[in-house]
């Protein structure tokens, strides 16, 4: 085994770690320790997954990653949501195979050993409006409501959706899920979005399910 390998099997939080932290651990020159890890990736005992980010190969961790939590490592501040969140809540019956992240910063993607990452932009007054911190396999993962990525999907999307109806036929959305919500969250989202789009949204939802 390679020696940065012994040192990240003992140190790395969740077998992830990037550069930075590598420097903490390692004595000497940044020569040696590229050449430590050049060692190590070589020996694929070490995953490259985003310049600066590495894991663990997956014989020495000690649980599966979880991709919504390495989402959080890749880019921040972000949170997951749009399919991805609503595929975890259990609103949208398909396998969402592209992590999707509301980021505060530029749209970009990352294709990585553990899969696709994907960041979009979405204005808003507050960015964690609706968002829980939740512990995950690897870390932390921050996930947006059902309602809040039913908002990110409309701006990202432009969708011109005034009612559950278009919801339900486009992203096969179970009528009975809507039940779930509730006035407060109508109330935070209108007050965080700016756009007119997804506040037409809200308001012609939050109509239909008062009726």
């Amino acid at each position: 085994m390679q020696y940065l390998t012994e040192i990240a099997i003992t140190k790395a939080q969740q077998g992830v770690f990037t550069r930075t932290e590598l420097s903490c651990w390692i004595d000497g020159t940044l020569d040696r320790r590229n050449a430590l890890l050049k060692r190590a990736l070589a020996a694929r005992e070490i995953v490259r997954i985003h310049r600066g980010l590495y894991l663990l190969a997956e014989k020495y961790l000690r649980q599966q990653i979880d991709p919504l939590c390495m989402a959080q490592r890749l880019d921040g501040p972000s949170y997951i949501s749009l399919e991805s969140a609503l595929s975890e809540h259990g609103w949208i019956p398909e396998a969402v195979h592209t992590v999707t992240s509301v980021t505060a910063g530029r749209a970009k993607e990352y294709t990585t050993p553990i899969g696709h990452f994907s960041f979009v932009r979405v204005p808003q007054r507050k960015l964690y409006t609706q968002v829980r911190r939740l512990e995950g396999q690897g870390g932390v993962k921050m996930l947006g409501s059902p309602l809040k990525a039913l908002c990110d999907y409309v701006h990202t999307h432009k969708c011109d959706w005034h009612s559950a109806a278009p919801v339900i036929e486009s992203l096969r959305v179970d009528e009975r899920s809507f039940s779930q919500l509730r006035q407060p969250e109508f109330d935070e989202l209108l007050a965080s979005y700016r756009s007119a789009r997804v506040r037409r949204f809200l308001l012609g939802l939050r109509k239909e399910l008062k009726q």
